[in-house]
């Protein structure tokens, strides 16, 4: 097939050589032909090498590369990629556990499909674009899910609209691709979550926190827990289950904290140890003071970009700060950033930050990153998105 060609500037592809899937603009000398974004094009060098092959887009990055090998993007490449990704889950034993049928299938550049996340929940899976060209490939995506995943699958949800670059302009509604069924209900690590796949954030459920949850079960035995920013619940029922004294649940959307009581009745019907309560975080920590000796900060994305990035780390430091506070000595604070654009160093540094301003002893147990079904490509450094730290506070 013959493919819309980019030719580099001297010295650009050095990048590539090391095999970062990204080509920036600025790299750019001349683009033979018209492609319109989503297309997928060849890249050569300067001196007329070939590259990589890749999707073409609008913005800071021109091309999310695909392969580095001078291959045809059809229905074989999609199976092929998928099987491959479909096969390191089956080795986690992550497909068809007991008492498991949550997982990512797709994490985008970890699994060399840039701009694409598929996220599996017992026989649904929830395909999510966030490029044009993989928005254009989901017809082709979902027929290469079909056949790798066989009839394990029974419909893909497509829930893109907030994800789409929004100057494409594409119009885009959220919807199944294929089958209509309906299933709500996810099983992680023995526990039910009812899942807003359709309508709640990312694909529904913050699949990427289950290894962190699982820890947090083996601290909560006799302690009062906070929860901040709980969504669904996930952290405060790997606590209930860990024997927590007390859980609270903190979430400023009044819908989260009604799928967070209808999780609870699901796993802990008539257990009076959790409450949950609407209201913002700041404000909630404020009146905190000696409540609680095991804290959740796993606040949203504070910056979505590096034009924010100084905003977003004092917004990390501000809380962090509040809750080393408020936290009876002894405690144990699980901490989190999920803004890609905030380094690891960056983060521990902000939460020092906020640890020498209070003044307490604070100590590193852990320090946290997403499981391995999120996994970063060795090369691209900029997937390894989120960052956490356990800390025992004196």
């Amino acid at each position: 097939m013959n493919y819309h060609k980019i030719i580099l500037k001297p010295k650009k592809e050095e990048s590539l050589l090391r095999f970062h899937p990204w080509i920036f603009s600025g790299a750019i000398q001349t683009i033979e032909g018209e492609p319109q974004e989503g297309d997928i094009v060849e890249v050569f060098t300067a001196n007329r090498l070939f590259i990589a092959v890749g999707h073409y887009q609008i913005g800071s990055i021109a091309v999310r590369v695909l392969s580095f090998q001078p291959v045809t993007i059809d229905n074989d490449f999609w199976i092929g990629r998928l099987r491959a990704a479909y096969a390191l889950r089956q080795s986690l034993g992550l497909v068809a556990a007991e008492n498991h049928n949550t997982y990512r299938l797709v994490h985008g550049e970890g699994d060399n499909l840039p701009g694409l996340v598929v996220d599996v929940y017992a026989h649904t899976a929830v395909m999510q674009a966030h490029s044009v060209g993989m928005h254009h490939a989901r017809g082709a995506l979902t027929d290469a899910l079909l056949t790798v995943m066989g009839d394990t699958l029974r419909t893909v949800y497509y829930k893109s609209e907030t994800t789409l670059p929004f100057k494409a302009g594409l119009p885009c509604e959220d919807g199944c691709l294929y089958g209509n069924e309906v299933e709500d209900i996810a099983i992680e690590n023995g526990l039910q979550f009812y899942v807003d796949w359709q309508k709640g954030q990312k694909t529904g459920f913050f699949v990427d926190q289950r290894d962190n949850r699982s820890l947090l079960e083996s601290y909560a035995r006799g302690r009062d827990v906070l929860n901040m920013f709980c969504y669904t619940g996930g952290f405060s029922f790997y606590a209930m289950r860990g024997g927590a004294r007390s859980v609270h649940s903190v979430d400023s959307s009044a819908k989260a904290i009604l799928l967070t009581k209808k999780n609870i009745e699901l796993n802990f019907l008539g257990d009076d140890r959790h409450e949950a309560f609407a209201e913002d975080a700041f404000k909630y920590l404020d009146k905190a003071a000696g409540r609680y000796d095991l804290i959740v900060l796993d606040p949203p994305a504070f910056a979505k970009h590096k034009d924010v990035l100084r905003n977003a780390l004092q917004g990390y430091r501000k809380l962090n700060a509040a809750a080393f506070d408020k936290i009876r000595p002894g405690g144990i604070l699980f901490t989190f950033s999920c803004s890609q654009v905030v380094s690891k160093e960056t983060f521990r540094l902000t939460v020092f930050s906020a640890a020498a301003q209070s003044g307490r002893h604070v100590r590193i147990l852990h320090q946290l990153t997403q499981p391995a079904d999120h996994p970063i490509n060795i090369y691209h450094p900029e997937g390894e998105y989120l960052k956490g730290l356990v800390l025992h506070v004196e």
